[in-house]
Formats: structure tokens, C-alpha cells, sequence
């Protein structure tokens, strides 16, 4: 099979739902950001300036409402025509012109997903009984949006949201048990990485697509063990729980651990989670459990560019070939991506990743 000379990569923007070509002509800059977080975001920036249809004379462009007003959905796909995949749906949030004496006017278009009504939304409320994937379910049936939550943690007697936006307060609890927070379609998703969200299986090799890479094992943010205390008020008697580094053994498929290394290298490094005062020994384990996961996660991390690869998402799962062998293989779990779009480079993918083992050196 010969390589391709030429991919085209020409982004192709819809506008509530009609697709707008003058938009592929005067772009001059995109960018689509997305994390575990969630809150997909888009800026674009086009050459405001030019003839419209049907019109003998060039005059400013997308600042009358025509093509672009707020609340508009916008969808962008990126990719060559047999790989081509939507990477953004939203409304668009902000509209920005430039004006600068050397250069065509531009306008500057922000969008947001569906998770931007919930950064908009603060309120004050109590919930009783509830886990976290609980909370996360009430909160998308506030937003008309369908529940899809799949993250183990323990029942809290009382769980209060005080004057805070929906999505800080929904980052707050994913934090505490680890869940990652996205936008499908019409659903609100809140799963923890046990449950493997929907990815995609990507090899990238140095030299090939893959342009630029950094790799790096860190042991700062390893420890041994993490210990969490709280009072049970119903016992009138302390909470001590602790996790060690076989919290995240399910998820070790080869190669040393961060906790294992530590060890070895170091030996017991303890740390105490005080941020957080569980109020039973459910919580103290599920919290203990899920931050020496987030560690030893973190273990290895990535941070690379490719010559755009629309099918690289949050949550896809990455081998690495000819970056050496501590570094060689898989399973990296994509944590954040970046696409752009410029009239120099084309399409870039730019994407951060982790995993919790190193290769044995070479």
C-alpha cells in the first residue's frame, strides 16, 4: 500500500445544520479542546472581509447575523474524506472582531457543548441518600439531558451544592471518585475508567504520524499508601482507612507500577488525604482507593502531535511504538485533546495521556 502525499484537511463547519463552504475558505485558525473534565470547546478565527453571493462588491462578513448568531449550533468535522469525523457539536457562546491596520478584519467565534448550561446554572441544593453517579443523574434531568453514569463509590447521608455552577459542582464529585465527565449527543455521561467509556484504538509510531512526542515516568506525585481519616459520628469513633499500591492492579496490564518503583527506588512514602472528612469507613476506603489510583495513573505521562488524527479522542486508548522500551506499548488512556487548524500546518492533533506502568529498560 503506497503512503499518501496529500490529505486533505479542510475543516467542514455546519451551521444549524446547513453546511456553510465559506467558512472552510476564510478560516484562518481553529482550535477544539477536550479533557476528562469535560466541556468540548471551539474558537474560530476567519477573515471577515470578502464578497458574499450574488454581490459584484466585497464588504465586512459574519457580523450581521446571517451566518453567525449566538445560540446557533455549530458542528465542525475534521479529516480526510475517509476518515473524516465530527469532533465538535455546540451553540456558539461569544463573537469577536478584530480590526488591525496591516491585516483583513477577522471575526473570532467561541462555541461550547451542552455542558456550557450547566456552567451557566449555580443554585443552592441538598441531596440525601444519594452516590455521586446519583447526583450526576439528578443533575442531567435538570438539563432535560439523558442520564448515561456508571461510577462505584459509596452513599452519602447528606451531599450539599452551595452557590455553585452545576458542572463545578459535578467536577467536584467526579474528582472524589475518579469519573470522567462528557457530553453525548443528548446525554450526560459521568463514568469512572473502570467503566471504559466509549474509545477508540489508536498505534502511533515516532516517525510516522506521530510528529512530536515527550514521555515522561515521574515518581513526585508517587506514593506507597494513602491514608484517610474522618469521624463516625453514629460510633463516636475515629475513621482510619488505607489503600496501598494494589488499588490499581486491575489496571496493570505489564511493565512496574509507580508505587512499585517508589518503593524500590525509595522505599514507604504515605500520604494523607485531610482535604476530604469522610463520615464513614465507606467513604474513607472509596476515597482512599480512588486517589492512589489517580496517582499511580499518572505514573507515565505523554504529551505528543500528530498530523491530525480526527479519530484520537478523551478516553482513546493509545499504543506508542519507537519511543523506547520504558516508554514502548500500550495501554496509554488519553486525557485531554487539542485539535487545530491553520493555513500553515493543516490539521495538528495535539493530545496528553498517562498510564500507570513503565517498560523494563533496554
Amino acid at each position: 500500500m503506497t503512503d499518501e502525499l496529500y490529505r486533505a484537511t479542510f475543516p467542514i463547519f455546519k451551521v444549524d445544520g446547513q453546511v456553510k463552504g465559506e467558512l472552510a475558505r476564510d478560516i484562518t485558525r481553529l482550535e477544539i479542546e477536550e479533557s476528562t473534565e469535560g466541556l468540548k470547546t471551539l474558537s474560530a478565527r476567519f477573515i471577515a472581509f470578502g464578497p458574499q453571493p450574488s454581490e459584484q462588491t466585497e464588504r465586512l462578513l459574519y457580523l450581521d447575523g446571517q451566518v453567525f448568531d449566538f445560540g446557533k449550533s455549530l458542528e465542525v468535522s475534521l479529516g480526510a474524506p475517509a476518515e473524516a469525523r465530527t469532533v465538535f457539536k455546540g451553540a456558539v457562546s461569544a463573537i469577536e472582531a478584530s480590526y488591525l491596520e496591516t491585516r483583513e478584519p477577522e471575526v473570532l467565534v467561541m462555541a461550547e457543548d451542552k455542558l456550557m448550561t450547566l456552567r451557566m446554572t449555580r443554585r443552592m441544593r441538598t441531596y440525601k441518600s444519594k452516590t455521586d453517579a446519583d447526583i450526576a443523574s439528578d443533575i442531567a434531568g435538570l438539563h432535560s439531558l439523558t442520564p448515561d453514569v456508571a461510577a462505584d463509590g459509596p452513599t452519602y447521608d447528606v451531599v450539599q451544592q452551595w452557590n455553585q455552577s452545576d458542572l463545578a459542582f459535578l467536577r467536584e464529585r467526579a474528582a472524589l471518585v475518579q469519573a470522567e465527565i462528557w457530553i453525548e449527543d443528548d446525554r450526560l455521561c459521568f463514568k469512572n475508567r473502570r467503566q471504559q467509556r466509549p474509545r477508540t484504538e489508536l498505534t502511533l509510531v515516532r516517525g510516522g504520524r506521530l510528529m512530536e512526542v515527550h514521555l515522561r515516568a515521574d515518581l513526585a506525585h508517587q506514593r506507597t499508601k494513602v491514608v484517610v481519616s474522618g469521624y463516625d459520628a453514629n460510633a463516636k469513633d475515629k475513621i482510619e482507612e488505607e489503600a496501598a499500591g494494589d488499588a490499581v492492579s486491575p489496571e496493570v496490564e505489564r511493565g512496574r507500577s509507580g508505587p512499585s518503583v517508589l518503593q524500590r527506588a525509595f522505599g514507604e512514602r504515605v500520604s494523607y488525604r485531610v482535604r476530604e472528612v469522610p463520615l464513614t469507613g465507606q467513604e474513607a476506603r472509596a476515597f482512599g482507593s480512588e486517589e492512589m489510583c489517580r496517582r499511580a495513573r499518572g505514573f507515565v505521562t505523554v504529551a505528543g502531535t500528530t498530523d491530525g488524527t480526527p479519530d484520537l479522542v478523551v478516553g482513546s486508548r493509545l499504543t506508542l511504538e519507537n519511543v523506547g522500551a520504558a516508554f514502548e506499548g500500550s495501554p496509554y488512556h488519553v486525557t485531554r485533546v487539542l485539535h487545530t487548524y491553520d493555513r500553515e500546518s493543516g490539521h495538528r492533533t495535539h493530545f496528553e495521556a498517562e498510564r500507570p506502568t513503565l517498560g523494563n529498560f533496554a
